[in-house]
């Protein structure tokens, strides 16, 4: 239920909609004769599309997620698991054409296969279950594992959690799962954005992670100045962002993570 009424609320106050309901109902009041209010919230939303979507605004949003952990030293460290957030399959494709398909979080795959190459007595695990809510006849994490070859990984190299549909259960159902054991070493990789809610998360269901942060939306802090080409490029960057700052805010209310915003 909780998957459902997030992906709901979600769609009604996603930025890209939120900008277009708000620009809709102003031309709908003008229509009506509502004039100085219909032309307030049309103009107010036109303004607000293009602040979003060309302006640096966007950046300034996901740059204090991205930059929140550090990419850890790993030399001379004893890593006993891996375990990689899925989120970067897609896949329907990669079942109707045959090669993987990865999406633009692909990043975590190719983590995956860099890490089980760099630790190899390290155990692999992949999350993910199917979110799609069209039919899709294997969850990610089959998928993962069923083409790992072409990661040049063999078969049973990685273990598969395959029904969480969102990070709370990744956490909850692999731990339930694989049992990592008091002073071992987990690596958790996942998006750098997602990665202060992931840790929060995992925390709070006692697993004490360390973060290795991948897929970076920006260049760092010097990204505060640079701006966008195209609109859709800044509204998805935003839409990141405010997905991951209302999901903190709610996995806190809501008792799933140890903190609001989770530090190193």
């Amino acid at each position: 239920m909780f998957y459902h009424i997030s992906k709901i609320g979600w769609f009604l106050i996603e930025p890209s909609n939120l900008l277009l309901f708000l620009g809709t109902i102003g031309l709908v009041l003008l229509g009506l004769g509502f004039v100085r209010l219909g032309k307030t919230l049309t103009t107010l939303s036109l303004i607000c599309m293009f602040i979003v979507g060309l302006t640096p605004f966007s950046n300034w949003l996901i740059l204090p997620l991205e930059m929140r952990f550090p990419i850890p030293d790993l030399k001379d460290k004893k890593i006993d698991g891996i375990i990689v957030l899925g989120g970067a399959i897609q896949e329907r494709q990669t079942i109707a054409h045959g090669p993987l398909s990865l999406n633009d979080a692909g990043e975590r795959v190719i983590a995956m296969a860099d890490l089980a190459r760099r630790f190899p007595d390290a155990k692999v695990i992949y999350t993910g279950g199917s979110g799609a809510y069209s039919y899709a006849p294997r969850s990610e994490a089959e998928v993962a594992q069923e083409n790992l070859e072409a990661l040049g990984l063999k078969h049973d190299r990685i273990m598969i959690e395959k029904n969480s549909l969102n990070t709370f259960e990744n956490a909850v159902l692999s731990k339930n799962l694989f049992s990592p054991k008091t002073g071992e070493t987990w690596l958790l990789v996942t998006s750098a954005w997602h990665m202060p809610r992931s840790v929060g998360i995992f925390r709070q269901a006692g697993w004490d992670v360390m973060a290795y942060p991948i897929d970076f939306r920006t260049a760092g802090w010097r990204d505060t100045k640079r701006g966008f080409a195209t609109v859709s490029e800044g509204f998805n960057r935003a839409e990141l962002a405010t997905h991951e700052y209302v999901g903190l805010l709610v996995y806190w209310l809501t008792g799933k993570s140890n903190a609001l915003f989770p530090a190193p």
